[in-house]
């Protein structure tokens, strides 16, 4: 940690713009430290994060520092800070610019743990010495799935500044240790052993047969589950069924919206309203249908069906320019998490999970 410190002082310093009109600032708070430099990057704030480039604004203001023993050799600063960090188990440190109101670069260290303490302790208790031997990657990809329920690839990433090769690896030697489990080849999620996920046939039966593909259009999309024959309920659908419509189980937090035929004409009319704009034209702004994808789904799950229904879209295009970046930007979450490409596969806003949480 003293380690971190000390090259955030020292970059602060020599990479600062002095004839910018922003100052140089350090805040110390119990929960924080923050350094302020004028000027933007010289270099992408990503290659910085992974050290190796080195464009040192004011090369002799370094030199001084390299001569009494305080920072690191150009381009390995940053990285230092990452690690020092790390080793405490704290939120990554927050690094960006920012031109308005003028041009600056801020580096936010919150000590705050990365993970819930009972969450740690239960690993602890499972693994024992194990987990202490694990590198920082292990730990918090074990951490990652004990708390979220499942990690992969992906989602290791957003919280490492190690190569991918490396991230892979070590999901690798956690799965032959037997610390997480693998479910699925390319694209791969990992769960703890002990961890029961639900799939959609546990939660719906395997009776089911979705009459809806790839090519369908929205006009077919939209005359699915309009009559009994489209989907017979049996006795045991009903018996799961709310009288609001949603599709109730005990393994999922939430209730599941599976067919729009099944809800109440209250709870259509709502969903319709809030969908009218993608619904009714055909041109609607990337973070428009992304704000409605989210509302849509506020305090329940929705089928891919369904929102495709509702928002006039094909499937297929939904799931891959929207709502798998939403997945992996961790706006929405999956029902589902160890089949995400699954037919039945249902979302929901990660704040509704949230708000059950607090």
């Amino acid at each position: 940690m003293h380690v971190a410190l000390r090259e955030a002082l020292a970059n602060v310093l020599a990479h600062a713009d002095y004839t910018d009109r922003a100052s140089v600032l350090v805040v110390k708070r119990p929960d924080m430290f923050g350094f302020r430099n004028p000027g933007l990057m010289r270099i992408p704030v990503d290659v910085a994060m992974h050290g190796g480039e080195a464009d040192c604004r004011n090369r002799t203001v370094h030199k001084m520092f390299r001569l009494v023993g305080v920072g690191e050799q150009a381009g390995t600063g940053i990285p230092k800070i990452f690690m020092g960090w790390q080793s405490q188990h704290w939120n990554p440190p927050k690094f960006y610019d920012a031109p308005v109101p003028y041009n600056q670069t801020l580096l936010e260290l919150r000590m705050i743990d990365l993970f819930p303490a009972d969450v740690m302790a239960e690993l602890k208790a499972r693994f024992g010495g194990k987990l202490d031997e694990l590198n920082y990657e292990g730990r918090v990809a074990l951490a990652i799935a004990a708390s979220e329920g499942t990690v992969n690839h992906a989602r290791l990433c957003t919280v490492s500044v190690s190569h991918p090769v490396e991230i892979s690896r070590t999901l690798q030697h956690l799965t032959s240790a037997g610390m997480l489990q693998s479910t699925g080849g390319r694209g791969a999620v990992y769960k703890l052993p002990w961890q029961e996920m639900p799939t959609p046939d546990d939660v719906f039966g395997s009776t089911f047969r979705s009459s809806l593909s790839s090519t369908s259009t929205p006009e077919t999309i939209s005359n699915l589950g309009s009559s009994s024959s489209d989907l017979d309920l049996s006795s045991s659908d009903k018996a799961h069924r709310s009288i609001e419509g949603y599709w109730i189980s005990t393994q999922l937090p939430l209730p599941v919206i599976d067919d729009l035929s099944h809800l109440s004409e209250d709870m259509v009319r709502q969903l319709e309203k809030i969908a009218e704009l993608p619904r009714t034209k055909k041109k609607v702004s990337h973070s428009k249908l992304e704000e409605v994808l989210l509302e849509i789904r506020d305090g329940h799950y929705l089928t891919l069906q369904c929102i495709s229904k509702l928002v006039n879209r094909r499937p297929e295009a939904l799931r891959n320019e929207y709502l798998t970046p939403m997945v992996r930007d961790r706006t929405l979450s999956l029902a589902f998490p160890t089949t995400p490409m699954h037919e039945r596969q249902a979302y929901c806003s990660t704040r509704s999970l949230n708000n059950l949480a607090d």
